[in-house]
């Protein structure tokens, strides 16, 4: 839990909004990266596919009991797409071709420009595209 003390106005602003966590940003917050706190009190969407590469970055770091436990939390936030997103995913991922783009985060970038809110990341691929919430 927060301490009063520490409660900022930017997380009370983000306390009505909702971002698009991508892998990226469900690492940096297990991580405890103090440049993603604000984003604790935010509504969280995210996909499968991310909870994915979530689950898999902890096997790989010998961590099958924490990726079983974040699994269980973050699952019920997941949501599905259509076939709009799938299609302008796999533009931006032409389009972009030079970066270095996952098929989930195209599509939850993509996921993200419907719903009309932010996509969560500190991907530097990301940095420089509309509606992303760049966080190091």
């Amino acid at each position: 839990m927060k301490q009063e003390e520490s409660y900022t106005e930017s997380e009370e602003e983000n306390e009505e909004k909702s971002f698009f966590f991508d892998s990226y940003a469900f690492f940096e917050i297990i991580r405890e990266n103090r440049n993603y706190l604000p984003y604790l009190s935010t509504g969280i969407i995210t996909i499968k596919l991310n909870l994915f590469e979530l689950y898999h970055g902890f096997l790989k770091e010998k961590n099958e009991e924490l990726a079983k436990i974040l699994l269980e939390k973050y699952y019920p936030f997941a949501i599905d797409f259509d076939k709009e997103v799938i299609q302008k995913a796999a533009q931006l991922k032409l389009r972009l071709n030079r970066r270095d783009l996952s098929m989930a985060d195209c599509i939850g970038y993509e996921l993200a420009n419907q719903l009309g809110i932010k996509f969560l990341t500190g991907d530097k691929e990301f940095e420089n595209l509309d509606n992303v919430e760049f966080v190091k």
